[in-house]
């Protein structure tokens, strides 16, 4: 197979998140649709990033999914991932955090990795661990990215 390809039927590449996957909505995970991972493929990785935050240089992390078989085709809105292992987001926490942006429109980029070999990654694993042991390890990658603006409440 090949040609690793992430979608949602929730927004398109490039477009805007519905309100309910963000802070100001229910804050689950957007359902996810995984296509085109290699027949060598051990495990899948997923991590949504911002790269916007107004902090120089950091990339802050709002889900991590390790361990997720190469067979996934979908990934369920607000999906708890049973089979698979959730990492330590941006606060620490083993969960999916939505969008929240301080301000303006910032891109969320969720980011897929088909690797070779299962790591050896556990709940504690942050974005930083798992980019590391993945080094040498990805066959494929894709990403998906989608973008949200805080609305604002009116008074």
């Amino acid at each position: 197979m090949g040609k690793l390809k992430l979608s949602s039927p929730a927004f398109k590449h490039n477009g805007d998140m519905p309100k309910k996957y963000t802070c100001q909505g229910e804050e689950i995970s957007p359902p996810l649709k995984i296509s085109g991972v290699p027949n060598n493929a051990v495990s899948l990785v997923l991590i949504m990033t911002d790269p916007d935050v107004p902090i120089p240089k950091l990339i802050f992390p709002h889900w991590v999914i390790c361990h997720l078989d190469p067979d996934t085709k979908t990934i369920a809105e607000g999906s708890k991932l049973e089979n698979a292992i959730v990492g330590r987001n941006g606060a620490f926490q083993n969960k999916y955090m939505g969008p929240c942006p301080p301000w303006g429109k910032h891109r969320y980029i969720f980011k897929l990795y088909a690797l070779d070999e299962k790591l050896p990654l556990d709940r504690k694993s942050g974005r930083k661990k798992v980019l590391k042991l993945m080094k040498g390890h990805i066959i494929e990658e894709t990403e998906l990215i989608g973008l949200y603006e805080k609305i604002k409440e009116k008074k």
